[in-house]
């Protein structure tokens, strides 16, 4: 069953998440259930680079235990974060732009190693960068003190990095 979680549990996470982290934007989401919500990340990313070490030593399932390990220390950082009120401000854009990037070099991998459907993968890639940049975008605007409609623009990055993560973890969970 553990193997199962592992396999598919992703696919319902990552888009779980990313509607997390955009509902958190637009302030349906208390800091305190995002440092709920940190807590159990990082538990489960802990638990997955351990329980998953053994089968992911080669090929593109090494990147991805990487970016798991890597993910995890990013997210424990964002959880510390939180405990630090506005001072823990970077570490809570570390974790943030952490899981824009990291996986972008795990979806490369996967395409370029001859996925099926590499186009997805390549597409997920640039959905997370430009997600990311377009998050950047719209967040310099924030604070430059433009309002109205550009205020939404970070949740428009964060809506492409979804959606592009999503695409492709579902269609590594079950198109394998």
């Amino acid at each position: 069953m553990l193997r199962q979680a592992r396999e598919y549990g992703p696919a319902l996470l990552v888009p779980l998440a990313w509607a997390f982290v955009a509902a958190a934007h637009l302030g349906a989401v208390a800091d305190s259930t995002l440092f709920v919500a940190h807590v159990v990340m990082t538990v489960l990313l802990a638990v997955f680079a351990v329980t998953g070490r053994a089968e992911m030593r080669a090929g593109t399932l090494r990147v991805w235990w990487w970016i798991v390990a890597v993910g995890f220390v990013v997210t424990l950082l964002g959880t510390v974060g939180f405990r630090l009120g506005d001072a823990g401000a970077p570490l809570q854009a570390v974790a943030l732009f952490g899981w824009m990037v990291l996986p972008a070099a795990g979806f490369l991998d996967t395409a370029r190693r001859g996925a099926e459907r590499a186009w997805l993968y390549y597409g997920a890639a640039v959905g997370s960068l430009v997600g990311a940049g377009v998050y950047v975008f719209g967040a310099a605007l924030y604070f430059l003190g433009v309002d109205g409609s550009l205020s939404a623009v970070p949740v428009v990055g964060l809506g492409l990095v979804g959606i592009g993560q999503t695409a492709a973890i579902v269609d590594a969970a079950f198109g394998y």
